[in-house]
């Protein structure tokens, strides 16, 4: 019977992962943590080794199947499965393309973004542009819909999203039905109420613009475009 002297913690490649991230350990230690457990005399290293002894490069494990995997010696089934999911998806995340980032630079962004999702709705929707450092746009999410109120607006919520997000910066969008942009008192409540609590947030407000039929109107910049 063989006995498998176990491995320090602090050296195990699970615990070096955590603790030093995937970039410090070597291809053995990556190939163990797929692996998991080792087979009778071999521990999960002593195996992870085994696998790579057998290729001639890195670059073969790409071309395995799962039956040639299957034919090393400690490599059954659910391992050799293991191992092919995880190269198939690193193979999808290496063709994938970039994405491009939209860019908000004016508010004549704000309106072409969104003119035309809000333009024919029957009802005032309140969407909240989350952006980066680089005013990329991060995501974008609706947020209340209904007529605009102030104590409606939850500007808890806005800002918890955006630290989750490490949005440096954000703009209220909504739409006014009507097709007329001008602001109402309640509108410039909700702005007002919103931007006291982005000073104590620490996330700036970049504008409030209201779009409308062919205008929008722009509450920092305190003027109606026609468009």
């Amino acid at each position: 019977m063989y006995l498998i002297k176990e491995m320090p913690k602090e050296e195990r490649p699970r615990e070096r992962l955590i603790d030093k991230g995937p970039e410090a350990l070597s291809n053995e230690e990556l190939l163990a943590i797929l692996l998991r457990t080792g087979e009778k005399d071999l521990s999960v290293m002593d195996l992870s080794k085994h696998v790579l002894y057998h290729l001639s490069s890195l670059e073969d494990l790409k071309r395995m199947s799962v039956f040639e995997l299957m034919n090393i010696r400690g490599i059954k089934e659910a391992k050799a499965c293991t191992v092919i999911a995880a190269i198939e998806l690193g193979k999808r995340l290496s063709h994938m393309k970039k994405e491009v980032k939209h860019v908000i630079r004016s508010a004549y962004d704000i309106y072409h973004h969104l003119s035309v999702k809000l333009s024919h709705l029957m009802q005032e929707h309140f969407i909240v542009l989350y952006l980066n450092t680089k005013s990329e746009l991060i995501t974008e999410e609706t947020v209340f819909i209904g007529t605009i109120n102030q104590t409606l607006i939850h500007p808890r919520e806005i800002f918890k999203t955006a630290i989750k997000l490490s949005a440096s910066s954000v703009i209220f969008v909504h739409n006014h039905p009507t097709g007329d942009a001008t602001p109402s008192k309640a509108d410039l409540l909700a702005t007002d109420n919103l931007m006291q609590a982005s000073e104590v947030m620490g996330i700036d407000i970049i504008d409030h613009i209201i779009i409308g039929k062919h205008e929008f109107y722009s509450i920092k910049e305190g003027r109606k475009v026609h468009m």
